[in-house]
């Protein structure tokens, strides 16, 4: 018995089973890699290098960028100037969401935003979009929702409708969804967002396992969690602030009820693994720097 128990050991290593957070085992089938940041490119620091190295270390890994891309007014020179140096070499594996900052002042389209990414970034003015990645459906939203050429975000709006339609169209099990806003957060300098409200309970009442947001300059985890901002480990939906791009760093305040990891130590961006049934996180800091996060979960 003991042979045999030792056999079973060491075929599931060679299959590569994935822990979830409670323990358990759950085989990788179909792994992908994705990295999430936002919050990046400052013409006056070199921040944005160090993460920039991060992403060029994993050249097949695809690349989720959380807005304010290009710091201060999101202007075509800026995205030239400073976020293409670093960052312009994930350009054909980069899908982005646009921030505040790309509607700055002068850019009330963020027409440099979808002048950059092309088609990219969905629909020109529109910013919200969605595609499948390995066993994954992941949903791009737009967060600004006072843009003039958006609609809104909230019920009824296009892209709220569009949203409710794409979800239902959606087959696969695991969905992650990112934009820049986040509906939660214990950022000292924004904190949580109502306006994004409709998104989350669209996503919730769909069984959606993943949101990622930026705008917070720091690493926030938060437990699985309803549209009011309960916990729910079976149904709950898991999000992550991760506005650590290197633009700057920014205090977090107080932890919220769901709140299990804050940081505003490291500039660095997160890992995830996304497989069948499952996936893994870590953040990764920049070299030099310590803080790091890893866990695992499962798909509802």
């Amino acid at each position: 018995m003991k042979a045999l128990a030792a056999l079973g050991a060491a075929l599931a290593l060679l299959v590569g089973c994935a822990g979830d957070e409670n323990g358990s085992a759950e085989p990788r089938r179909d792994a992908v890699t994705v990295l999430a940041v936002g919050d990046i490119a400052r013409c006056d620091n070199e921040n944005d290098d160090a993460t920039a190295r991060l992403v060029a270390a994993e050249p097949s890994a695809t690349v989720l960028v959380l807005g304010d891309l290009a710091y201060d007014q999101g202007l075509n020179e800026e995205f030239d100037s400073c976020y293409d140096p670093p960052w312009g070499q994930f350009k054909d594996r980069t899908r982005p969401a646009p921030g505040n900052h790309e509607y700055a002042y002068f850019q009330k389209d963020a027409a440099a935003y979808f002048d950059y990414f092309g088609e990219s970034a969905g629909q020109w003015g529109l910013g919200y979009y969605s595609f499948d990645i390995g066993r994954w459906h992941v949903v791009a939203l737009n967060s600004n929702c006072d843009a003039e050429r958006l609609g809104g975000c909230w019920p009824g709006s296009p892209q709220e409708r569009w949203l409710r339609e794409d979800l239902a169209a959606n087959t696969r099990l695991c969905t992650l969804a990112f934009w820049h806003h986040p509906r939660f957060s214990a950022g000292a300098t924004h904190g949580s967002d109502p306006a994004t409200d409709p998104f989350w309970r669209l996503l919730y009442d769909a069984g959606a396992d993943l949101v990622l947001n930026g705008h917070d300059h720091n690493y926030q985890r938060f437990a699985p969690q309803t549209p009011d901002g309960g916990p729910d480990a079976d149904r709950g939906i898991r999000e992550f602030v991760v506005g650590t791009g290197g633009a700057s760093l920014r205090e977090v305040g107080e932890a919220l009820p769901t709140t299990e990891e804050q940081s505003a130590e490291s500039f660095g961006v997160l890992r995830l693994t996304l497989y069948d049934g499952g996936y893994d996180w870590e953040f990764v800091p920049v070299e030099g720097e310590e803080f790091t996060d890893r866990g695992s979960g499962r798909c509802h």
